[in-house]
């Protein structure tokens, strides 16, 4: 090898054998200088000989040897700093490790952001499927302006770059989470409380947890809005209804429409303490139809975590904390949830906890692939075979794009007819 005079004499002072722990650390450091110019310099056949060989000499492990060599030396900058002469090391400029052209430009990140602010502001893990699934739907929708390349990268597209990219947009879009359920002591020493499911309930549809979200705005007095929702364990299916008040007349009528309609069997009611469901009322009519009537303990919200989760991810996020009230704003928000049971049921998919496991003060949760409630019944062999072709049915008229274009509407309705009541509200 050539330029080798240096270490030819290294080589000279090292003990018999030439074993590497005889090479002091600073004569390791001087073969480093000699070889690492060489190293940077040659082709990848001549750098594997050049590595064996310094290997050989130092002792060093081959990952230690490639660092050491491939290392370029950062010069160091003289100046007078106080009369002293101080040396300065030159910041670092970070290296990309991106090669060729970005896959996901600005115009791509643009109908992203368009098409995650059209769907409610779902998380990459939601969105991702989503656009997967219904990509033909959403491409024909004429205000996201998808071409087929942008299509096909939106197909692509992984979760955690959605999250990534949209991390600014969802920085004010956190909300405020309030409870106003009041417990009750009478008849609940006559019914029964559930804590839990047992691994073949959590797979057979029909177990309906409820509750009701109050829209009571900063302040409980008076008369306002409430939402009864109800979803079912097993497949995350769920069920809103806009009710006038929490009366039990009215909860009773939105738990008769939920069963009538619904495509899904009924086996069981799973609500909090609250007033609206724990009364002589609903548990005569559940024993009249068959139907479980079971608790939760009281203060106790993981009893009732598969319906509460749905509070906030679905009601909380589509309507927000307005304070609402009126036959006419009751309306307004039942014209929301027409359209937007359907889409949540058929196509958005959501993700299951699979295990939780903790180590020391952490937390792990593994979570299933992301499916839709409609996939989730589907796939299971605890649906029945009437449910299975109804659900079928029914897919077939719904276009998810549409549905949410509706919702969006509906929305902007109750909004304004708020703005309005606030303005009116202002001059008395």
């Amino acid at each position: 090898m050539p330029h080798l005079e240096n270490v030819t004499q290294i080589k000279l002072r090292m003990p018999e054998g030439g074993h590497p722990s005889g090479v002091k650390h600073e004569r390791k450091k001087a073969v480093t200088r000699e070889y690492k110019p060489r190293y940077q310099k040659a082709s990848r056949k001549e750098k594997k000989t050049i590595l064996d060989e310094f290997t050989k000499l130092t002792g060093y492990h081959r990952k230690s040897a490639v660092r050491l060599l491939s290392t370029k030396q950062i010069k160091q900058v003289m100046v007078y700093m106080k009369g002293k002469a101080v040396k300065i090391k030159p910041e670092k400029k970070r290296q990309s490790n991106r090669k060729g052209k970005r896959i996901y430009t600005d115009d791509v990140i643009a109908v992203l952001r368009l098409v995650w602010t059209f769907f409610w502001y779902k998380c990459g893990k939601i969105l991702a499927p989503l656009m997967r699934q219904q990509m033909l739907y959403i491409a024909q929708w004429p205000a996201f302006g998808i071409t087929e390349e942008i299509a096909q990268k939106l197909k692509k597209i992984s979760p955690a770059r959605i999250d990534r990219y949209l991390k600014k947009d969802k920085a004010d879009l956190k909300l405020k989470k309030k409870s106003l359920t009041k417990p009750i002591a009478s008849l609940k020493s006559r019914i029964p409380i559930r804590t839990f499911y047992s691994s073949e309930e959590r797979e057979t549809p029909g177990y309906w947890q409820t509750d009701t979200v109050h829209h009571c705005g900063q302040a409980t007095q008076g008369h306002y809005l409430h939402t009864l929702t109800a979803t079912d364990v097993a497949s995350s299916w769920i069920e809103l209804r806009s009710m006038l008040n929490n009366a039990q007349r009215w909860t009773f009528e939105a738990l008769s429409d939920i069963k009538d309609s619904t495509p899904l069997p009924v086996l069981e009611f799973h609500p909090d303490n609250g007033s609206e469901f724990i009364n002589n009322y609903t548990e005569t009519w559940c024993k009249e139809n068959g139907i479980l009537f079971t608790r939760s303990r009281s203060n106790k919200k993981n009893d009732n975590c598969f319906v509460e989760q749905k509070n906030g991810a679905v009601v909380r996020e589509y309507v927000g904390y307005d304070r609402l009230e009126g036959i006419e704003e009751q309306a307004l928000l039942a014209d929301i949830y027409k359209p937007l049971v359907p889409p949540l049921n058929f196509f958005m998919p959501t993700q299951k906890l699979k295990s939780k496991t903790r180590i020391g003060s952490k937390e792990i949760k593994v979570y299933d692939e992301p499916k839709s409630p409609f996939q989730r019944l589907m796939e299971s062999s605890k649906t029945p075979e009437k449910t299975k072709d109804l659900l079928l049915q029914q897919i077939a008229l719904y276009n998810p794009v549409m549905l949410q274009h509706n919702v969006n509407k509906a929305i902007i309705r109750l909004r304004q007819r708020l703005a309005q009541s606030n303005r009116i509200r202002g001059d008395e």
